[in-house]
């Protein structure tokens, strides 16, 4: 189930193959997997947006640390929020928050080569 796009936008690049997704950790990226920038078919892990994850298994909350594509992108506000979401229905966390940093700063190169490869960059 997806609930955090709206399902409209075409041509959206599947998710690349998460490492060990029976993991905590794994099952937090997969969660990611499901948000989508709604200007690009890429989820927003494969972007290379998500720059770190905290979990702290005893406290069962997660911290991640994330940008954006520039600081004057329209959704801001919403792709923050739509990750925390996305984390809380995670099983075994409770707790989740979003810090969104700005450096370093966002490049193509940190994009995943499926999404590279499905925009035409390589």
């Amino acid at each position: 189930m997806r609930i955090f796009d709206s399902g409209e936008q075409k041509n959206r690049v599947p998710p690349s193959q998460t490492p060990e997704p029976q993991t905590l950790r794994g099952r937090i990226i997969d969660a990611i997997k499901g948000v989508y920038d709604p200007e690009i078919p890429v989820n927003l892990y494969d972007l290379g947006l998500i720059y770190a994850i905290e979990i702290d298994e005893a406290a069962r909350s997660a911290h991640i640390r994330m940008t954006l594509t520039s600081p004057a992108c329209p959704e801001a506000h919403t792709l923050p929020n739509l990750v925390r979401q996305a984390v809380l229905l995670v099983e075994d966390i409770d707790s989740a928050s979003v810090e969104l940093v700005w450096e370093p700063r966002w490049s193509r190169e940190m994009m995943c080569d499926e999404a590279k490869l499905h925009l035409g960059l390589i």
